[in-house]
């Protein structure tokens, strides 16, 4: 089974995996779909993290086996701590730094897909990148939502690639239903298929990156040729904690979304939430009080590991949570809180940019062998830099920084530096119960309320015996340590009154989360999309 935010995506998803390839293959092939169909949410020009449970496998320690690919972009060697300041030392205004060059990091999808293939692939690479190249040739239909993207991004008739290929000669976005056509990036693809990743970082696709970024107008980049050749995905050490009777299994930095929802669940597991009713005011009012906490150590702590020092186990630890989740009261909402001492002094916490919109997408797999992915992957903005090279999007992923590099003299552990990761939220989850065996796969896009929506379908899931549908579906409810959002058009929205008493800072919006999960029962494979998008789950 593959739960993806596309149609396209999924059916190449199943095909890779109806023709005996793993999770990794079928994650391989919907990505570059969805690089093709879903152009402002992710794609091979951005950034991914994926989490792998290999089914029987034992690690060092006993346990079964899951691990962490990390291809999130890295900041070019001409980026400084004063990228995103104007003239006036002043933070500059989101989109003057998303569109264009600057915020262009050096992309991480096809590297760190390369070597989760290495590692886990089945089916030959070259395979894996057949159906995308089919429908770029053939051309695919554009969808209502990829219609409306079009018409609210801003900037995006800026450059002529985009322009040309996104709207009519009269700057109209293409109407739902017109076929595009994408032979360069099928033309790319095939390169990538004949020559790996290496084709990307070298050669004619990164000599036209390079000179795409350099050459935006108004906002050039500093990305050279270097920069793109000493890019190297990582493998890191999956963040696996208990959680009631499971072990839920996420990414460790340079995400805050594994460390975030990891904390928000042990902050809970004091609290029977079993007994709670989904959406009721008392679990919506934990639930965010356990968020504010972990939101709050979010900021203060989590960049990128291997330029700042992470206080991973510390904020992990049970006697830590323990002490912090001590100040959740059931009948009052302690207002915003301040980060814990789990072991060193924080950093100051980010201000000015880095608002982390929510043009993401995620995708979950299971295979025959009982392999497992779970895959959140970004452009950042929508349709990222604006920038099109090749046929496919580049990421505006560098604005993931915070654009001040320093609050009142003290140093932002997420500030800019060359080489460095941008702090991230996704939070690809694996779950697994006591002797090691899958239960669940399970993301979302978001922005920094991935952490809510993630862990509101694992508590809806784990706690609230939900089936994988009705878990995601549920309304949206999610805290960043400061107003409780609540989905509007929803039931959630008739808390708000109650949630006030409580003392919380209501605020009612829309809440466009895009969970794909994958549950495993005694009686199959229970999949799941998120209704709020396109998605689908297909399997057999």
């Amino acid at each position: 089974m593959i739960a993806a935010a596309n149609p396209h995506a999924a059916r190449a998803g199943l095909e890779m995996l109806r023709a005996g390839g793993g999770a990794v293959d079928a994650a391989i092939a919907a990505q570059a779909v969805l690089s093709l169909v879903e152009p402002q949410s992710s794609g091979i020009g951005g950034g991914a993290f994926l989490m792998h449970y290999a089914a029987g496998t034992q690690g060092a320690s006993g346990e079964t086996r899951v691990e962490a690919y990390d291809g999130r972009e890295t900041a070019p060697a001409g980026a400084n701590a004063g990228l995103f300041l104007g003239p006036d030392g002043k933070p500059l205004k989101f989109l003057d730094a998303v569109i264009g060059g600057r915020a262009v990091g050096v992309p991480g999808v096809p590297r760190m897909l390369a070597l989760a293939h290495a590692d886990h692939g089945v089916l030959p690479w070259k395979r894996l990148f057949a159906p995308a190249i089919r429908l770029a040739e053939a051309g695919f239909r554009i969808s209502p939502r990829l219609h409306r993207f079009i018409g609210i991004a801003k900037g995006l008739k800026k450059y002529r690639p985009a322009r040309a290929y996104f709207y009519t000669p009269k700057g109209e976005p293409k109407a739902v239903g017109t076929v595009l056509v994408n032979p360069a990036y099928a033309e790319t693809l095939r390169r990538i298929a004949a020559d790996g990743a290496d084709a990307f970082y070298g050669g004619k696709i990164a000599r036209d990156i390079v000179r795409t970024v350099r050459g935006a107008a108004d906002n050039p980049g500093t990305l050279s040729l270097n920069d793109m050749g000493n890019y190297r995905a990582r493998k890191r050490e999956a963040l696996c904690r208990p959680y009631r009777r499971w072990r839920v299994c996420a990414m460790p930095p340079p995400t805050s979304g594994g460390i975030t929802t990891l904390q928000i669940l042990g902050l809970l597991e004091r609290f029977d939430m079993a007994a709670l009713a989904p959406g009721s005011v008392q679990a919506v009012h934990l639930i965010s009080e356990a968020s504010r906490l972990a939101y709050a150590d979010r900021a203060a702590y989590i960049a990128d590991p291997d330029f700042v020092a992470v206080p991973v186990d510390g904020l992990l630890r049970r006697n830590y949570l323990s002490v912090r989740g001590g100040m959740i009261s059931g009948a009052r909402s302690m207002g915003r809180a301040l980060p814990g001492v789990p072991g060193r002094r924080a950093a100051a916490p980010p201000a000015g940019g880095a608002p982390e919109l929510p043009s993401t997408s995620h995708l979950s797999v299971v295979d025959a062998r009982g392999n497992a992915v779970s895959m959140t992957t970004s452009v950042e903005n929508i349709f990222g830099s604006r920038l099109m090279v090749g046929g496919f999007m580049l990421n505006n992923q560098l604005t993931d920084f915070s654009f001040r590099p320093e609050i009142d003299g003290r140093p932002v552990a997420n500030r800019v530096a060359p080489g460095k990761r941008p702090r991230s939220s996704m939070a690809p989850t694996l779950v697994l119960d006591e002797k090691g065996r899958l239960v669940m796969a399970v993301g979302s896009p978001g922005g920094s309320r991935i952490i809510g929506y993630v862990a509101r379908a694992l508590i809806a899931a784990l706690d609230w015996d939900l089936a994988m549908g009705p878990a995601i579906a549920l309304p949206n409810h999610v805290n960043r340590n400061g107003p409780t959002d609540l989905e509007e058009g929803t039931a959630l929205a008739d808390r708000a009154a109650a949630l006030r008493a409580l003392g919380h800072r209501v605020r009612v919006r829309r809440l466009a989360s895009g969970l794909h999960g994958i549950r495993v029962t005694p009686n199959g494979l229970d999949g799941a999309a998120d209704p709020r998008r396109e998605g689908v789950a297909l399997g057999d």
